[in-house]
């Protein structure tokens, strides 16, 4: 198991086998037992329009245990400067994945299906959550980080030692969820198919293929800006480049201040050891995005080179139950893991629920 997000490029080196034969077949299974499980980034692709609105951002840096000094972009103010909330336009695109009869002959549609015990429909128990709801007290190590959203109450421990400990109107918070109209892919292609991966059924189609068709749907619909963030929602479905699995990535198009930003993330069905269950891909595309919104936060690490907070703990997850539903939630990585000083966040922790205990390789 990789723990480590890449471009493209790495991608295919990363993984344990190559699928090309099993699309090829139309094989239910990929051929190896143990899939990769893999949270990754796509390169910023260009950007044709110039935006008339820009994401709410903030410019900071630090220098990190070898002395380097970083520069980084991240969503919000300036905790250090600002004590004000900030919140970001949200828009969810549920996608319906329709496999054909040559490529599995089963639909994964997050609009109509639900999750075990659940009487609403996946998109709605996702939109219901930590990651879009204030309905979770965060209280780290005795430090209480407000009734908030999970990401928002992660980037307020990130900068508790930098003013957010007094300035306690920061925050950084997804606005009211607007629900667009459900986009169908229908997959009948090779790099399409239906397999069986930790023990669930699930749909797989190459991420290239995927991005692609996303690409439109950002074209699609005018309500998506650069101050806004989509947020492409899958069931039961995983990406793949060489072999599985790719729960979720986040990109832009064109670069900061301007670029679109967006993100994807699979939900799967819960079950002991499954890779990227309910909201546990989302919480690790959001907290990403958070930090390393246009993808290109250059640090000094042997297992990345750029501000990902939710690589160095993918699977490391945490249970928030809220209306009978139990919401897994991925531990993220504060500043400090990347080389900044520690008394930027609470407690000097090195993640949001302390499970990281050193820092990055070669610091």
């Amino acid at each position: 198991m990789t723990r480590r997000s890449a471009t493209l490029t790495l991608i295919a080196a990363l993984v344990l086998a190559c699928a090309s034969l099993a699309f090829a077949q139309g094989a239910q299974d990929f051929p190896y037992p143990n899939p990769t499980r893999m949270l990754v980034t796509l390169p910023q692709h260009p950007q044709t329009v110039v935006p008339a609105t820009n994401l709410t951002q903030w410019n900071g840096s630090f220098t990190d245990l070898t002395h380097a000094k970083h520069t980084f972009t991240m969503v919000g103010t300036d905790p250090s400067k600002t004590d004000v909330t900030s919140t970001i336009p949200v828009f969810v695109i549920p996608i319906k994945m329709v496999f054909d009869k040559n490529h599995g002959n089963h639909t994964f549609d997050p609009n109509k299906n639900k999750f075990k015990g659940q009487s609403v429909s996946v998109t709605k128990t996702i939109t219901n959550s930590p990651i879009f709801k204030s309905n979770v007290d965060f209280v780290q190590g005795g430090t209480n980080l407000g009734k908030t959203q999970y990401i928002d109450a992660f980037q307020r421990g990130n900068f508790w030692g930098k003013n957010v400990k007094k300035n306690n109107k920061y925050h950084v918070l997804l606005g009211k969820v607007t629900v667009l109209a459900e986009q169908t892919i229908h997959c009948n292609t090779s790099d399409c198919a239906v397999g069986n991966e930790f023990g669930k059924t699930v749909g797989l189609m190459d991420i290239n293929h995927f991005d692609a068709i996303v690409q439109g749907y950002i074209s699609k619909f005018t309500q998506i800006q650069p101050n806004t963030l989509p947020i492409f929602l899958t069931y039961d479905n995983y990406l793949t480049s060489g072999g599985c699995c790719i729960g979720g990535y986040h990109s832009a198009n064109g670069s900061q201040p301007g670029g679109q930003t967006y993100s994807v993330s699979t939900v799967v069905d819960q079950g002991s050891g499954v890779f990227s269950q309910d909201t546990a891909a989302l919480s690790h595309e959001i907290g990403e995005w958070m930090d390393d919104p246009f993808v290109d936060n250059q640090v000094r690490c042997n297992d990345n080179s750029i501000l990902e907070v939710g690589d160095p703990l993918v699977l490391d997850d945490h249970p928030y139950t809220v209306n009978g539903f139990t919401y897994h939630l991925q531990d993220l990585v504060f500043l400090g893991y990347f080389g900044a000083p520690t008394s930027t966040s609470v407690h000097k922790w090195l993640s949001f629920q302390n499970d990281e205990k050193h820092v990055c390789p070669g610091q």
